[in-house]
């Protein structure tokens, strides 16, 4: 009888330590992604949804897909791991909400913002500084050429230089503390307003969290492209994974 328990109990314990190993009994991040717009509505919120839900299944960790401005409280936001806006578009917070967002970041939150993320909540001043650089013009959607500054863990799935095509932000009020991953290169493409030095992928901290953007994300496309949807997971893996490193 106590040869028969002592083999339960190893089974079990293996058992338990396989599944910790595969995620089961790991602790589940849960993301929020949020969509609301008050402006320009891009058509490719809903790929950008289901793929960021895959990959999310991918990684074991939950979603929660909103465009309610009210889940923006403090109670709810000491819940998620990471938010992503996902091409949110012009004023979409209140004033409280504002408030409850802000001391989320300042006090370690995690934050991803896609392509039009920098086109949103122009007259709030902390929003300016903390997305890196407001949306000013962009040309038509285009191939263009990409440099990659580092070979940091967001961007490890693109080669020094390649070429894709998407719609090309140019921007204005750029922070100029922000630690930028992928620049443009204006020369191979129509339409560029930034110059030689052209911040197309960002992050910096703020307060005790830390926040990334990306500026590709405007075609159906770009969501069933290899790279830039490693891309996205990549930025996701390593906003969560952020321990002050």
């Amino acid at each position: 009888m106590k040869n028969l328990l002592l083999l339960v109990f190893l089974s079990s314990l293996i058992l338990s330590c396989n599944s910790t190993k595969s995620g089961v009994f790991l602790t589940k991040k849960n993301v929020l992604v949020f969509t609301k717009t008050n402006g320009f509505r891009h058509a490719s919120i809903e790929p950008g949804v289901t793929a960021l839900k895959e990959i999310a299944s991918e990684n074991h960790w939950a979603v929660q897909h909103s465009e309610d401005s009210l889940i923006f409280n403090s109670e709810n936001l000491k819940n998620f791991d990471l938010i992503v806006f996902l091409s949110t578009t012009g004023d979409i917070l209140g004033e409280e909400q504002q408030v409850a967002f802000q001391n989320y970041m300042e006090t370690g939150g995690k934050f991803f913002g896609i392509h039009a993320a920098s086109d949103t909540e122009y007259d709030w001043p902390w929003y300016g500084k903390f997305i890196g650089g407001y949306f000013l013009s962009h040309p038509e959607t285009q191939k263009a050429r990409i440099k990659k500054i580092e070979n940091h863990k967001t961007v490890k799935a693109f080669p020094e230089s390649f070429e894709r095509v998407d719609e090309w932000y140019n921007f204005k009020n750029l922070n100029p503390n922000v630690h930028v991953t992928l620049t443009l290169d204006e020369s191979s493409y129509k339409g560029g307003k930034n110059g030689e030095y052209h911040p197309h992928a960002w992050f910096h901290k703020v307060g005790e969290g830390e926040m990334y953007y990306t500026g590709g994300g405007h075609t159906d496309e770009s969501y069933t492209e290899p790279q830039f949807r490693q891309h996205l997971e990549d930025v996701m893996k390593w906003l969560i994974s952020y321990s002050n490193q």
